[in-house]
């Protein structure tokens, strides 16, 4: 009996330790956002936003996350014109953890949700308007500590589908985001 319980202890104690190389993990990252916003109607120029962005990224696996991501950009000026203009993102979708080294960790992801403009002018004209927005890249997370890193790079290909003028279908505007910020491992 002594030795069954000894076994039973060993397999037991294995267990929890291979569970816990593979244990879940939640990050959460807080940055500043540029934005580049490209009109689609040729008259228009593009204009410069900045704002921020958050996300939090559940991973059940090592390597596949699920990540909500939030951000908020600003506009007071386009060309000439004083405008006051903000958009909203609002995306989810898989996080993937890439091959990286101990101080490099990058990670790609694929975000679909949807964006929300108000203001003067800029995104959807006058007034307030909703799209569907989508984020495709990737970035470089550096680790500080177990629970503590910096976010130095994320570039997304941001498009949204907003109706730039009254009347007609919906265009695509080729935005580019790129963020930078501190991250938290839980």
């Amino acid at each position: 009996m002594r030795k069954l319980t000894f076994v039973v202890a060993v397999i037991l104690c294995t267990a929890m330790t291979a569970a816990a190389q593979e244990r879940n993990s939640t990050e959460v990252f807080l940055g500043y956002s540029y934005m580049r916003a490209n009109p689609s109607t040729s008259s228009a120029d593009g204009f410069n936003l900045n704002g921020g962005n958050g996300s939090i990224a559940y991973y059940p696996l090592h390597w596949l996350g699920i990540a909500a991501d939030l951000g908020g950009y600003h506009v007071g000026q386009i060309g000439s014109t004083s405008v006051d203009s903000t958009l909203s993102t609002f995306l989810f979708g898989p996080r993937i953890r890439l091959p990286g080294t101990s101080h490099l960790k990058p990670f790609g992801q694929v975000l679909f949700g949807v964006a929300h403009a108000t203001g003067s002018t800029g995104f959807a004209g006058a007034g307030a308007s909703n799209a569907f927005a989508m984020g495709v890249g990737g970035g470089l997370d550096v680790p500080a500590t177990h629970h503590f890193g910096f976010r130095l790079v994320e570039v997304d290909y941001l498009p949204t589908w907003f109706r730039e003028n009254p009347g007609e279908g919906r265009l695509v505007q080729n935005n580019v985001r790129v963020s930078t910020g501190v991250r938290f491992r839980f």
